[in-house]
């Protein structure tokens, strides 16, 4: 659902600024994108699916709104990522929003594991969101600070049984928050975590979705509502503002009550 952009909460300090989100093409992501190009911010985004990308640069340049830098980058190669950041900041200024929020989180169990298919996990889920903050640190320094927003999950604080991979991966992802926060912090960098709950978007919909699906999430959200991208992105354009300034080194948990 697509919230009404007139009733939602508009950030002045914003405008201008440059954002660089992973996964930009779809699900959460398109909308990290979209919410941010509506606040005026000079988007640049990486996925490695082009035609949902160019899709989304095209709409939203037909809608008015200031077109986002789309770059196709395959995340597990690191040193594509790096080239991608510093293009996005020869286009857009020094990157000074970071939304680290690529994954997939494909079923498997124990037994099927590779080494193989667990190097890849990591790869698609975790490594990349330290490279990436690693690139521009030294920016957002030079700019007198910035904002990190890496993208975990409830699913490690629930332990889902289905995926062991990609909750071993989201669970590292608030631990290199709090180290990064720790480190970053004196140079006025924050680090935060935004930890989604489960969010309707069309791959959740088309694969994992069932009966009994809708049935867990009655039972376990506190809110009857589905949760959407863009419960997600209002967080992130919080994190992102000087509005929240002083926040970092914290989980913020977006779930309808789930944990």
């Amino acid at each position: 659902m697509m919230l009404p952009i007139s009733t939602l909460a508009h950030y002045p300090s914003l405008a201008g600024r440059s954002v660089f989100v992973t996964g930009g093409g779809s699900g959460i992501g398109e909308s990290l994108v979209r919410r941010f190009c509506q606040q005026g911010a000079r988007v640049a985004f990486v996925d490695i699916a082009e035609a949902p990308s160019r899709a989304l640069v095209a709409g939203l340049a037909a809608e008015g709104l200031p077109a986002p830098l789309f770059i196709p980058c395959d995340l597990r190669d690191i040193e594509a990522l790096r080239a991608a950041i510093a293009d996005a900041a020869r286009a857009h200024g020094p990157i000074t929003v970071l939304c680290n929020n690529a994954g997939n989180d494909d079923r498997h169990q124990t037994e099927d594991v590779s080494v193989a298919y667990w190097d890849d996990r990591m790869a698609v889920n975790f490594r990349h969101q330290f490279f990436a903050a690693q690139a521009v640190a030294p920016m957002m320094a030079e700019a007198g600070g910035g904002s990190i927003i890496n993208l975990g999950s409830i699913t490690w604080m629930v332990g889902d049984p289905d995926c062991p991979a990609y909750v071993a991966a989201k669970a590292g992802i608030y631990g290199l928050t709090r180290a990064l926060a720790r480190e970053f912090g004196p140079r006025r960098i924050r680090v935060n975590c935004l930890v989604p709950g489960w969010v309707m978007t069309e791959r959740q919909k088309s694969l994992w979705l069932t009966p009994e699906g809708e049935q867990q999430i009655e039972m376990r959200q506190c809110l009857p509502d589905r949760l959407e991208s863009d419960d997600i992105a209002s967080m992130a354009l919080f994190l992102a503002a000087d509005d929240s300034r002083m926040c970092t080194s914290q989980q913020f948990i977006v779930d309808g009550g789930w944990v």
